[in-house]
């Protein structure tokens, strides 16, 4: 007959043992709930409310279901019309311009950063960006403010063509402070295999197109929000160079290519596709600046020669580069410039490009050429306006000539 070792009896507010002998904590009257602990489930559900309404102003025929489902639903019967469908994806979040948005308590901005940073990275193969999906972490959900990011998501989705389809929102309180928040996206497109775009397609003489952006865009704000720092300056300051408040400029939202990329693909480059497109390819301007962004879309031997002198630096620049006394190689290392999205074409094609740009609204103008690649130790030499290769990818090489204008 085995022994039995009696429970040991506790009286409230002290302490027991567990049958491990680890003391278990003391029992209380505390009552804990999953609002108490920060996380608040009615406001998660005010917050669907606000914005529900701008989510299915981006749905199409395409989208199945509503809005709070766990899976957003895409019909993608139209990949039975292919030849050769290739799903395209990207993925990315907004970095630290989200620290700009909650200084200013301006949030309906951030969310063309977002979809411009996911969607326009998707054209750069010639694929249409189909639909989109988001993830917001904060520390306390505020519906109101919540409400906004997406509808600015929206917004941008709509103008890109693109339907959002679902995302999430997490409370993080302990992890995030009550006013702090992240967002980040994810997209997927679909293009013709023999459409696709890419260093293949691009040949020596061939046009390099530069089209502005709106302002700084999503990249560089580490470096941005420390000069400004440095400088003392607040974000209500008025700077007479921007023509309105600091804030207002580093909030400027970035611009969204993808429609009108797409546009030029269809008015260069047709229905069809083939082996030689006038359209050859785009290149996205976001970390790593314009040369490295550029070299990403070059194949091995050839080099795109850029001319400074052929666009003006944006004020803002200007001013970041004198407040903080920034190198101009450091700048262009991270900043775009004031170039946002750039396409290589055909020669011949180059004045229909830019016909087609201007009447969509978009500045854009021939910044460079590609030819071959002769600089082969300007990389050793460590020449700061040649770059070859970038990000991983071993591609073609791109110089910086000249001033800028």
């Amino acid at each position: 007959m085995s022994a039995s070792t009696p429970e040991q009896s506790t009286s409230p507010g002290t302490a027991s043992a567990s049958p491990s002998g680890v003391a278990r904590p003391a029992v209380t009257d505390t009552v804990i709930t999953y609002a108490g602990a920060g996380v608040d489930v009615e406001a998660g559900d005010r917050a669907v409310e606000l914005m529900k309404d701008a989510v299915k102003a981006t749905h199409n025929d395409s989208v199945l279901g509503g809005v709070g489902g766990f899976a957003g639903l895409f019909d993608v019967s139209r990949l039975l019309t292919y030849r050769r469908p290739l799903l395209a994806t990207s993925t990315d979040g907004v970095g630290t311009k989200v620290a700009i948005a909650q200084a200013m308590d301006v949030h309906d901005t951030i969310g063309f950063d977002l979809v411009g940073m996911v969607v326009d990275d998707i054209v750069v193969v010639g694929a249409e960006p189909l639909y989109m999906t988001d993830y917001i972490a904060c520390g306390k959900v505020v519906p109101e403010r919540i409400a906004d990011i997406v509808r600015g998501i929206a917004a941008a989705c709509s103008v890109a063509g693109t339907a959002l389809v679902g995302g999430e929102t997490a409370e993080h309180p302990g992890l995030l402070g009550e006013h702090e928040y992240d967002v980040a996206g994810a997209a997927t497109g679909l293009v013709e295999a023999d459409a696709l775009l890419g260093p293949d397609r691009v040949r020596a003489g061939d046009v390099v197109i530069g089209m502005a952006s709106s302002g700084i865009h999503s990249n560089g704000y580490s470096l941005v929000r420390r000069v400004i720092n440095h400088a003392g300056w607040a974000l209500d300051r008025q700077v007479s160079e921007l023509g309105r408040t600091l804030g207002e400029e580093l909030l400027e939202p970035t611009r969204v290519y993808a429609a009108d990329c797409l546009d030029l693909v269809r008015e260069l480059n047709g229905p069809a596709g083939g082996a030689e497109l006038a359209l050859r390819g785009f290149s996205h301007v976001t970390g790593g600046g314009l040369a490295a962004n550029l070299a990403r879309v070059l194949p091995q031997g050839l080099l795109a020669t850029v001319d400074r002198s052929t666009w003006e630096l944006p004020a803002v620049f200007k001013l970041v580069a004198e407040l903080g006394g920034v190198p101009q190689a450091d700048l262009e290392r991270t900043l775009n410039l004031g170039v946002g999205m750039v396409a290589i074409v055909a020669p011949e094609a180059a004045d229909a490009a830019l016909t087609r740009l201007a009447d969509r609204g978009l500045s854009a103008w021939v910044m460079g050429q590609v030819g071959a690649d002769d600089a082969a130790g300007s990389a050793a030499a460590g020449d700061p306006d040649y770059v070859q290769g970038a990000k991983g990818v071993d591609g073609g090489a791109v110089r910086l000539v000249n001033a800028y204008a």
